[in-house]
């Protein structure tokens, strides 16, 4: 890419409600390639309380989100809250039909088959939801990173820093990717071998998700009800 070439345009979907390090770890790693030029999008330009208890301040509103060469859908509750609405769906819709990638990451692969973009493609998301990527058309499939042509989508809430890495290899070639990595000294350790339902325990992990795919039932039961609809 030379100094005279159009930045390679990131567009991130902000939501009320957010996992925040859904969006904030591959924003991370994509801002940190000089190339990409980075917009949070959201209705409007107030800040949009993540589920934290903190707020994000979105960089552009809906009406003036520039086209996305690379359109980012991240989860959380948030993500299940907004299956229904229209003006949100929408967006998501006119973006990823002009998007060289169109991606998520954790639950935010629900918005992408909300909005009528995983029909009969592999996909994935968190373990715990997982499963109710069927009802709306997807092939679920539990893997960290998941391709199907342009559609990328990432695993659970971490997954999105290895995501991100991954996108940064396509937009800038892998070793620009594995600086990127060393910069953000990307190392993983963690204190506890936990981090997998598959280690955790079958049992608890299987309550969990019970209790996850409960909570969200009647959310996900009224977005099904809206695509018949439409």
């Amino acid at each position: 890419m030379t100094d005279s070439s159009p930045p390679f345009r990131a567009v991130a979907l902000l939501l009320p409600n957010l996992t925040q390090l859904d969006l904030t770890g591959p924003a991370q790693v994509l801002s940190s390639l000089p190339e990409v030029e980075l917009q949070l999008a959201w209705r409007t330009t107030d800040p949009v309380r993540c589920d934290g208890g903190w707020s994000i301040v979105p960089t552009v509103s809906f009406d003036d989100a520039p086209q996305a060469d690379l359109l980012l859908v991240p989860g959380g509750q948030g993500a299940f809250e907004v299956l229904t609405d229209e003006v949100v769906l929408e967006f998501v819709r006119a973006q990823a039909a002009g998007a060289r990638w169109v991606t998520s990451v954790c639950t935010g692969s629900f918005v992408l088959a909300a909005a009528g973009l995983l029909a009969g493609r592999r996909a994935t998301s968190h373990w715990a939801s997982l499963p109710m990527l069927a009802e709306f058309g997807a092939v679920p499939v539990r893997e960290r990173i998941v391709a199907d042509g342009n559609v990328i989508t990432g695993g659970g809430i971490t997954a999105g820093i290895d995501f991100g890495l991954a996108l940064a290899a396509e937009v800038a070639g892998e070793e620009a990717a594995r600086r990127v990595q060393l910069r953000l000294e990307y190392d993983p350790a963690p204190p506890f071998d936990a981090g997998s339902p598959d280690r955790f325990g079958a049992d608890a992990a299987a309550e969990i998700a019970r209790a996850s795919q409960e909570a969200r039932r009647p959310l996900v039961d009224a977005a099904l009800r809206h695509l018949r609809r439409t």
